[in-house]
């Protein structure tokens, strides 16, 4: 088979660009296709402070500090009803490594990405949309349509799928499992003058547990914030499956969200998107790897989207690389088990995160044995961290299993009040 480069990508978002980065140091051609054309707007906006080691080693730094993002050193977590809040600094982190995170805009964020890639030599063509894979054992046919319109076939030796929550090669084979008690639904959009804290908590990210829904407040610029809620889609179909009068009555449910959208106003419309969690059940075959949401989808509540992503892609591209120089995709099986596993660990976070007794311990942290450190790094993003995390993680569950039957810490209201009468009603105002 003639190929028309050695690695072929599909999706430039922050998995499929770290990917064609990598592999661009490495010495390999790259192709990227990506559907849309940027700038363009995307949710998932907090990021890690693992992200800063991905930067230093893509020679980001100084666009992403040009670009002036606010600083992101922590994260808080709220009742609905202001009773009892908790912030994770992340330098109070005995076994963090990286301490600082940045909050993006991500249109403005996945472009600067983008020209980085193009900047090292990847061949990335905008408006190119995936069709159908083949792979044998010479390599990778792409079925695609090009910026014209126009069907075109593309050979590779290897693939990676970057394309996100469209999944595409992962449809193709059918390898989608739905996390069904996670079938969520976001509404969201960007605030000018939401009230957020002064000095450096300005940049956290803001999470306000309702009793069956939370919401997230992002500051992404100095004068965007973006605010979204997280719904059963359950739940929104019996509230009459109106995303703005459920978003707006949780709202107004909620005194610290009241208080916080007092003086907001909206940037357009609000925007919804299904937000069902999911994984393939393979993420590796013997000539494609699957990156970031291309290799599963999670609730957004701890934020490590674009840091799964970029840390995945830089396993491919590692792995890619290898099977390039040495003919043979050993690494490829590794890399499946590798991320699988650190998926597992944000996964069990999320689904702990809607029972109420998670919630009364991880609000209510206590210092012995270092258990809220080693919370705190997995926050950070620290997915390899070793034995010395991973008991404390186990210890930290078994209390959340013990909290269920025997309080250690108090229990915690968190049933949602009724709405408060007019005119302490909050009501959208937009642009």
């Amino acid at each position: 088979m003639m190929h028309d480069t050695e690695a072929l990508i599909i999706g430039c978002g922050p998995g499929g660009a770290a990917a064609a980065c990598y592999l661009r140091q490495a010495g390999h051609s790259v192709m990227v296709l990506e559907k849309e054309k940027f700038p363009r707007f995307h949710i998932g906006e907090s990021l890690l402070p693992y992200n800063q080691a991905i930067f230093k080693e893509l020679g980001l730094m100084p666009a992403i500090e040009a670009a002036g993002f606010p600083k992101k050193f922590g994260a808080q977590f709220h009742l609905m009803d202001g009773s009892k809040s908790t912030r994770f600094v992340f330098r109070n982190g005995r076994f963090t490594t990286h301490t600082q995170a940045i909050q993006v805009e991500r249109a403005k964020f996945d472009h600067l990405l983008m020209r980085r890639a193009q900047q090292v030599g990847a061949d990335v063509r905008e408006g190119w949309s995936f069709r159908k894979f083949t792979e044998s054992a010479d390599g990778i046919e792409v079925e695609v349509t090009d910026a014209a319109g126009q069907a075109q076939t593309l050979r590779a030796k290897y693939l990676i799928d970057a394309s996100g929550r469209n999944n595409v090669t992962g449809n193709q084979e059918k390898l989608r499992e739905i996390h069904e008690n996670h079938r969520k639904f976001a509404v969201f959009t960007h605030f000018s003058n939401v009230r957020l804290d002064p000095g450096e908590q300005r940049g956290d990210t803001v999470i306000v547990r309702l009793n069956n829904r939370w919401f997230w407040l992002i500051p992404v610029s100095a004068e965007k914030t973006s605010v979204g809620l997280v719904i059963d889609r359950g739940d929104l179909e019996r509230e009459g499956n109106d995303p703005a009068k459920s978003f707006w009555a949780a709202v107004n449910s909620s005194p610290v969200m009241r208080e916080r959208l007092a003086a907001a106003t909206a940037h357009g419309e609000l925007k919804t998107i299904a937000d069902f969690s999911y994984h393939n059940r393979r993420l590796a075959s013997s000539r494609l790897l699957r990156v970031g949401d291309a290799a599963g989808f999670m609730d957004p509540i701890f934020s490590a989207g674009v840091y799964l992503a970029m840390w995945s892609g830089k396993i491919a591209a590692q792995a890619v690389s290898s099977a390039i120089t040495e003919g043979h995709a050993q690494q490829f099986e590794q890399y499946h088990r590798r991320v699988s596993k650190a998926m597992r660990v944000y996964w069990r976070l999320v689904e702990n995160f809607y029972t109420t007794h998670f919630i009364e311990l991880f609000m209510q942290p206590k210092p012995p044995l270092d258990l809220p450190a080693a919370v705190v790094a997995v926050l950070a993003g620290e997915l390899e961290g070793g034995f010395h995390i991973r008991w404390r993680l186990e210890v930290f569950y078994f209390l959340v299993w013990l909290q269920k039957r025997w309080p250690i810490v108090p229990r915690l209201l968190i049933d949602a009040p009724r709405a408060p009468a007019s005119p302490d009603l909050v009501t959208q105002r937009a642009f």
